[in-house]
Parts: C-alpha cells; sequence; structure tokens
C-alpha cells in the first residue's frame, strides 16, 4: 500500500474516531502525500532562526516539519475539534504556540495581536531572525493572506504555500497575460516568485474539483523599499484593475476621479508614454511603479 492511502486512512479513522469529517466551509482539503508535505516544508529552507507561521493546522502533519526545523512557529487553525486535534499531536513541542481562531479579523486585516506575537518570537531569536509563512492554505482566505500579509510589519522574508493552481497563474503571470492583474503586480512589485511544483487532486483528502500548486514567494526589500507608499499603491494599482475591458486613460480617470483634473491625467500619461490605446494588463510591474509615482506626485501638487 502506497504512503499517500495510508496516510488518506490515516486522516479519515482519526477524524472519524474523534467523531468529525472535513468541513467545507473551512476550505478544508488535506495533503495526504508525505513526500509533499516534505516539499513545502523543505522548500522554505528554514533554519532556527526562523520564526514560521502556518495558516490552518489541520492535525499537524506539516507542523511537525516546520517545528523540526524553525525556531518558533505560530500556527493558525479556525476548527476548533482539529485545534484539538492538532494540540495533542504537537503538546511535547516547546516551539509551536497553537491559536484557534480566524487567521483574518476580515478580507484586509489579520486577526488582532497576529502580528506582535510574531515580532515577540522575533526579538527572542535575536537580530537574525526571519519571518516566514508556511502553510496548505485553505482555498477560501488564501489570496487576503497572502496580500495582507505583503502590508504588515515585518512582511514575510518567504512564502511556500499550496493554494489553488488559478492563483498561482495569477501570481506568476506576466504583462498582457489573461490572468495578469492586480494581484499579480501587488506580489512581483515586492517578491520573486516562482511555481514549485503542480499537484492533482489525487494528493488530497478531499479531492478538490481544481489542481493545486505549491508557490514560493520570496521577497525583495529593494523593490519593496521602491514602492514607498505601499497602501496608495495597492489602492491605485487595484483601480486601474477595476475596468479591465476599458482603455487605461479611462480607468486612470475613474481612479482619480476628484484628485485630478483629465488635463493633469494627459499630462502624467503622456509623460509616461502612455498613449490612447494603452490598456492596464499591458504595463510591467515597472510602469506600474513609474505612473503611480508620477500620479501620487501629480496629486500633491495638485
Amino acid at each position: 500500500m502506497n504512503q499517500p492511502r495510508q496516510t488518506a486512512t490515516y486522516l479519515s479513522k482519526r477524524l472519524t474516531a474523534a467523531g468529525l469529517r472535513p468541513v467545507s466551509k473551512y476550505g478544508q482539503n488535506f495533503l495526504i502525500d508525505l513526500n509533499l508535505i516534505d516539499l513545502i516544508a523543505n522548500s522554505a529552507n528554514l533554519t532556527k532562526s526562523d520564526v514560521v507561521l502556518e495558516i490552518g493546522t489541520g492535525v499537524g502533519s506539516l507542523t511537525s516539519r516546520l517545528s523540526d526545523a524553525a525556531g518558533a512557529v505560530l500556527t493558525v487553525e479556525i476548527d476548533k475539534n482539529l485545534h484539538q486535534l492538532a494540540t495533542e499531536e504537537l503538546e511535547h513541542r516547546d516551539n509551536v504556540k497553537l491559536i484557534q481562531g480566524d487567521a483574518l479579523r476580515n478580507k484586509n486585516a489579520l486577526r488582532p495581536g497576529l502580528m506582535e506575537m510574531i515580532r515577540e518570537a522575533k526579538e527572542q531569536i535575536g537580530p537574525d531572525a526571519r519571518f516566514q509563512l508556511v502553510a496548505n492554505l485553505p482555498y477560501n482566505v488564501a489570496t487576503p493572506i497572502i496580500s495582507t500579509l505583503l502590508h504588515q510589519t515585518p512582511p514575510p522574508d518567504g512564502m511556500v504555500v499550496t493554494i489553488q493552481k488559478e492563483l498561482g497563474d495569477r501570481m506568476a503571470a506576466e504583462p498582457g497575460n489573461k490572468d495578469y492583474g492586480a494581484l499579480s503586480v501587488w506580489l512581483q512589485s515586492q517578491c520573486d516568485v516562482e511555481v514549485v511544483r503542480m499537484l492533482g487532486p489525487k494528493v488530497f483528502w478531499p479531492r478538490p474539483k481544481v489542481d493545486s500548486a505549491i508557490i514560493r514567494l520570496t521577497l525583495n526589500k529593494e523593490k519593496r523599499e521602491a514602492i514607498g507608499d505601499l497602501t496608495y499603491f495597492h489602492q491605485t494599482v487595484r483601480a486601474l484593475f477595476f475596468h479591465r475591458r476599458k482603455f487605461l486613460r479611462s480607468n486612470v480617470i475613474s481612479a482619480m476621479k476628484n484628485r485630478l483634473t483629465k488635463e493633469q491625467i494627459d499630462e502624467v500619461l503622456t509623460a509616461q508614454g502612455h498613449g490612447e490605446t494603452a490598456r492596464s494588463e499591458c504595463l510591467s510591474v515597472q510602469q506600474f511603479l513609474d505612473l503611480v509615482h508620477a500620479l501620487q506626485a501629480a496629486e500633491q501638487a495638485a
């Protein structure tokens, strides 16, 4: 009997014995191939200087591997029953802190106190401590978790996550691709994006209806510093993709309504070399940076 089936059997028996079953509203799909769980942990290149955040503890299969390699692990599980099972599994691991509840306060904010715990854990490790997100993320929270973490202080130095393949495609998409959008620009403006492995439904239990991917995001601090006002940049980029079928000029006019006149906007676009037929999805990440900086400067001077 191969390892994935043994693991699926183990999980199903463990949950059944506790009177539990996967809860679809929490996006629970357990990764049942231990080799892939190892791959996720190994892809983060963890050391004892790392503080790791895991979203979705499950029964603790990945958590135990993170605990072996990292200095500290904060793991969050929304399901009270799974949290209890994981607590029993991980009770002798002193470097693991289990948190029961939602990792998000809302789609744009993390649960109160989470980043404070991460900062405290980094301080305990020392000045060389790194912060990493390593997780088999529930599909329904993957985008807000990753996007919101890049607004935090500190942001993750690295992220290795299992997510829906469609989301991975959007993260890594290049200009002109149908998957290229605000998320692509937001992530690529700060991180190097790499697809580690594509995953079919068979490696999960229960099987999802879509393919998945293991994605590695590595923070580029120089890129991040070049952005300046992160919130202004993120909000503006999102606004410029709000109406994908419209020309760039129309999107800029809509985004800067009551802040810049059409004449001021035309001056910025002309200076940036964007003609009347330019579209948002064709701009490179650097062109977005230059455009947003120019719009912000024009707004400040207005």
